[in-house]
């Protein structure tokens, strides 16, 4: 039996995306703030679920179109504070190995975000030096902003992660809050969980290790409750360490999205179950 084609969910999706995007209102002043949000990003198998696009979809036709978006993601991991300001002519970053020689071709060519890269560096500059460097979308941020906002008709600026210190992270956060007020979403782009070393073939087949289910639940009753100290110590204190987290690029972003937020109470999970028993937990907070 022939394979089905790479991204066939992703091409029945496409239309009707574009048609949801396209009628999509932009945010505009006297609005509410757009949330703050850190999304379970995937990789290119997100673009063979259907349900988990839709998911995506509709969390992101829920608000208005952002005016402009910055992204942490997992996979941009360089010192000191980075943006990267990509323009239509940019190009991706396919950071990926071992797929279907379709998701290299695929293309997101954002509009020139020069002006947000410079709202970006103004107002983390007083964390420290920032550094702009020319360099496209990596999957962290391009795959499911592809989902989310289909016609590619928002500037996108990516921040790398500096470093993996919790306190540093909500610090440029915090920074990062003012542009939500310009209608700016603030996005941290990881996994809730991510073993993949510890990837097993009953995992694949949709069991959840119980070292995935734990961590998940332990993580979101202390976002629940607002306690970033808990969710700092992490490393010492969580369940399913090391295993959910054997590197920890894939969680810190978070604490960019809890800096980012207004109200550390109000959590929200938008998507929510498991891929390969990894947990795809994504979550905004006003």
């Amino acid at each position: 039996m022939a394979q089905p084609r790479a991204a066939a969910a992703f091409d029945a999706f496409e239309p009707r995306a574009l048609a949801a995007s396209a009628a999509q209102r932009v945010w505009a002043p006297g609005d509410d703030l757009l949330p703050s949000i850190y999304l379970s990003h995937g990789a290119p198998p997100l673009f063979d679920d259907a349900e988990w696009m839709d998911g995506l979809l509709a969390w992101s036709t829920s608000m208005p179109k952002p005016t402009g978006i910055v992204i942490v993601s997992a996979h941009w991991e360089t010192a000191p504070m980075t943006i990267a300001a990509p323009n239509p002519a940019t190009g991706l970053v396919y950071d990926f190995g071992g797929f279907d020689p379709r998701y290299y071709t695929m293309q997101y060519a954002t509009p020139d975000a020069s002006t947000l890269g410079a709202r970006v560096t103004a107002e983390l500059s007083a964390l420290g030096p920032v550094v702009e460097r020319p360099r496209g979308l990596d999957h962290g941020a391009w795959v499911p902003l592809k989902v989310m906002y289909p016609g590619a008709d928002v500037p996108v600026v990516q921040l790398s992660l500096p470093t993996d210190h919790p306190d540093v992270l909500f610090a440029m956060g915090q920074r990062l809050a003012a542009l939500r007020k310009e209608g700016v979403l603030v996005i941290g782009s990881g996994f809730m969980t991510h073993g993949l070393p510890f990837m097993t073939q009953a995992m694949v087949e949709g069991k959840v290790p119980g070292w995935s289910r734990d961590f998940d639940a332990w993580a979101w009753e202390a976002i629940v409750a607002g306690d970033v100290d808990t969710l700092a110590s992490f490393r010492q204190t969580a369940p399913g360490m090391p295993y959910s987290h054997p590197s920890v690029e894939h969680f810190t972003p978070l604490f960019v999205t809890l800096g980012a937020a207004n109200d550390l109470h109000s959590a929200r999970t938008r998507i929510d179950g498991a891929m390969w028993g990894l947990s795809k937990r994504s979550l905004e907070l006003a």
